[in-house]
Formats: C-alpha cells, sequence, structure tokens
C-alpha cells in the first residue's frame, strides 16, 4: 500500500465492461489480505499506449492486457519474461521503476484449467488451436509444454498460421511435438482430442469458425471466452458430441499467476472459480 491508499491495477483492453477480472482480484486479495484495487480501463483503439501510460504515471502497480493490445503491450514492455518473449504477445504488465516488465500468464492458466480443473491430461494427445493472433500466441508455448504428440494451429490466413508455427518449431522440437499450420478449411475432419477457439469469432458474435467434425467423439472443445459470447461455441462443441468447457477457469487460473508476479503470493482458485460458475448460471 502506498501513502495514498491502496495499490492499484486495471484490466485494459476493448471491449472490458464484461470483464470479471475486477471481481476476481477484489476475492484474490480479500483472501489474502493484500490492500489493493482493480478496476477497468477502456482504451480507444488507437491509444492503448498512452492510456496505460496515464494510468501508470497516476501511480498505478500493473495491469492485465486483453483483446486487442497484447501486442502492442508486448512492445511497450522494456523486460520480457522467457514466456511472453516465446509468444509475442503480452497480457500482464507490471510497473517497475526499472521499466515495464512483460508477462504472459494466458497460457499457463489455459493448460492448468483443462487439466486440473477439467481433469484432462494433454501429454500424447491431438490438440487444435484455432486462431494466430494474440490471444492464440500467447497460448501456444504453455499447450507445447503439455507436450501433446501433435499440435496444429489453424487460421483464416495460412501466413499468420505459419509464422505463429515458425516462431515455436524449435519449441516444439525440444518438447517432441509435431507442429503444423492450416488453414481453417483445409482442416481434417475427426481426428481431434482437444481444440482450443482462440479466435475473435466468439467475441464478435460471428459463429463457429470451423466446419464439420474436427473433434472426436467424448474430446474437449474449450472457448477462451465465457459468458453469452460462448454459448454459441460451447453448443456446437456439444453437438460433435464432445465436452464443452468456456475460459472462466483459464481467466481465474491465469489471473492467479498474474496476482503472484504482483503481489509475490499465490492465491487459491478453486473458491473464486466456484463463485462465479454460481454467478454466472444465476444470470442465465
Amino acid at each position: 500500500m502506498s501513502a495514498s491508499g491502496p495499490d492499484r491495477y486495471a484490466v485494459a483492453g476493448n471491449p472490458v465492461a464484461h470483464s470479471q477480472s475486477p471481481t476476481i482480484h477484489a476475492q484474490f486479495a480479500a483472501q489474502t489480505g493484500q490492500d489493493l484495487v482493480y478496476e477497468r480501463l477502456l482504451c480507444p483503439l488507437d491509444a492503448f499506449l498512452p492510456t496505460v501510460q496515464a494510468f501508470a504515471a497516476a501511480g498505478a502497480k500493473g495491469c492485465n492486457v486483453t483483446v486487442p493490445f497484447k501486442f502492442e503491450a508486448f512492445a511497450a514492455a522494456r523486460r520480457r519474461s522467457p514466456r511472453a518473449e516465446l509468444a509475442g504477445a503480452v497480457n500482464t504488465l507490471r510497473f517497475d521503476e526499472q521499466g515495464w516488465w512483460g508477462d504472459n500468464t494466458d497460457g499457463l492458466g489455459l493448460v492448468r484449467d483443462i487439466q486440473s480443473n477439467a481433469s484432462q491430461p494433454l501429454a500424447g494427445l491431438r490438440l487444435l488451436l484455432l486462431g494466430a493472433g494474440g490471444a492464440a500466441a500467447g497460448v501456444l508455448g504453455s499447450l507445447i509444454a503439455a507436450r501433446p504428440a501433435e499440435l496444429t494451429v489453424a487460421n483464416r490466413s495460412a501466413d499468420r498460421a505459419l509464422a505463429l508455427v515458425g516462431s515455436h518449431a524449435r519449441w516444439a522440437q525440444e518438447h517432441d511435438v509435431r507442429l503444423q499450420a492450416s488453414t481453417l478449411e483445409d482442416l481434417p475432419e475427426a481426428r481431434f482430442d482437444v481444440l482450443v477457439n482462440g479466435t475473435s469469432a466468439s467475441l464478435a458474435g460471428a459463429g463457429v469458425p470451423v466446419r464439420g467434425q474436427v473433434l472426436r467423439e467424448g474430446g474437449l472443445g474449450v472457448d477462451m471466452m465465457y459468458g453469452p459470447a460462448a454459448q454459441g461455441f460451447l453448443d456446437w462443441v456439444a453437438a460433435q458430441g464432445a465436452r464443452p468447457r468456456d475460459g472462466l477457469g483459464m481467466l481465474v487460473e491465469q489471473a492467479a499467476e498474474a496476482f503472484q508476479l504482483w503481489r509475490g503470493v499465490r492465491p487459491d482458485t478453486a473458491p473464486v472459480l466456484a463463485g462465479l460458475r454460481r454467478q454466472l448460471t444465476a444470470k442465465d
């Protein structure tokens, strides 16, 4: 806590009105006895950096970064974690005196939610990651580190998928993972054990970005979004005979990693996730 009051943090993005991050971090703070406030910081699409700079200049300690600014946050960070360097995208900034520190907790949060909360080990499986933007870039390294047998990155434009695969090729080789790129149209059918939707299709209400049966029956389909935005994708997964999961668990798990980076203590995610599930279910 500073002399001027509790330490300030925020989620910076556009849009942010829907974000559950303030609720999550408030519960983390209460659970761990940390004196802080966490708010929403709406950044104009052409003014991410000046908006966050003003927030930092006002005495804030850090922020999470959501769509569509994770690449800009990467460029703004003077120092970065190895996983942020691998992703080329940043979702967590800490405003240190010696310069902003950039990290990416998305991948660790996603993998922890899948393997721990959804009880789905990833080792030896066939994975499909949809998208090649900041969200997909943020999780690819951690998905590879979980050692699936095969991981396909599929995107509307092949060049972006190829670029993302290329930047992770050595990492995949080190983990004995067959990594490949595809367009959404060229995906083979009925072969993947786990599908992760890292596109903005759900947020934009654009529907499911793939056609046909790409998930095996009994497989797992995960959308990085949650709430009403994810429902169309979750319904589609269920129609494939697979298990649907939204991004709420990923959100809570990546938030815990960011909280530890900022405060030096790791909160217990289970009660926070359970409470949010009850809250969102009650709204439906």
